[in-house]
């Protein structure tokens, strides 16, 4: 942890993640986004910034729901010590998840890192569906994820693939209900967690092209509550920090993947 704090601070803050803090309740700041599952009716999650403890942070609340917040970036090539932090809070938790199973693929709530990782490192059927996808999504699509969890079955330090697609691991950060209603501070280094967890498809890190909060409980038909305060990357010296993506307007549109 020492190595982690010595690169923390000699990192530079990178002002590209427009903080909740700032924010007036109701409906996320642009350019934060919401999104579901593409061609699904299912319920979307609900995201909204609330006053809790005096502080301006988002609300995360699933009701047999699916959806992510997505805030894009200019694509952003980043170094070792390249560090996301965040705190998040969970009050309601999803009590029957099992993240190795499609029937148990929920999480009450999780921060991702969202990459551009070459098509012809992906698994040829992989590829193929995320062609697919593509071509019915207004919006670019992540060809690898990087997701933060926080579960209930799983330790703290579990890594997985997901149950639908390899395009999507996970690393449980937190873990029961020892830390409930309680706010939890994390940070983890992109470039090293991005190696380790794609390093059978890619020996480099490919652009960084967004950052998401999401939470789903549609597999378990349950409910859950979180919140999340303002998120900051913090990039070594000699990372370029291109200019924030344009605004574009919130909205409920399906184009994610499950």
């Amino acid at each position: 942890m020492l190595l982690a704090g010595l690169l923390a601070g000699a990192a530079v803050q990178a002002q590209v993640l427009r903080p909740f803090s700032a924010a007036p309740p109701g409906a996320p700041p642009l350019p934060w986004r919401i999104t579901g599952l593409l061609g699904s009716s299912k319920p979307i999650t609900k995201f909204e910034v609330v006053t809790l403890d005096s502080e301006r942070v988002l609300q995360v609340a699933t009701d047999k729901s699916y959806g992510i917040l997505i805030h894009d970036l200019e694509p952003m090539t980043l170094q070792p010590g390249s560090l996301l932090r965040w705190r998040w809070r969970l009050d309601q938790p999803l009590l029957n998840t099992d993240l190795t199973r499609k029937s148990g693929d929920d999480a009450p709530i999780k921060v991702c890192a969202m990459f551009d990782l070459p098509m012809q490192n992906m698994p040829f059927i992989e590829r193929n569906m995320l062609r697919l996808a593509q071509g019915r999504s207004p919006n670019k699509l992540p060809t690898a994820t990087l997701c933060y969890v926080w579960d209930h079955l799983l330790p703290a330090g579990t890594e997985l693939v997901n149950a639908f697609t390899q395009q999507i691991r996970f690393v449980i950060v937190d873990s029961g209900e020892a830390n409930l209603k309680q706010w939890v501070g994390r940070e983890r280094d992109l470039h090293k967690d991005f190696l380790k967890a794609f390093g059978d498809q890619s020996s480099t890190v490919p652009p960084l092209i967004g950052i998401a909060v999401g939470a789903d409980a549609d597999n378990t038909a349950a409910t859950s509550l979180g919140f999340v305060a303002d998120m900051r990357l913090l990039l070594p010296p000699g990372v370029v920090v291109p200019k924030p993506a344009a605004d574009k307007p919130a909205g409920e549109k399906p184009a994610g993947e499950k």
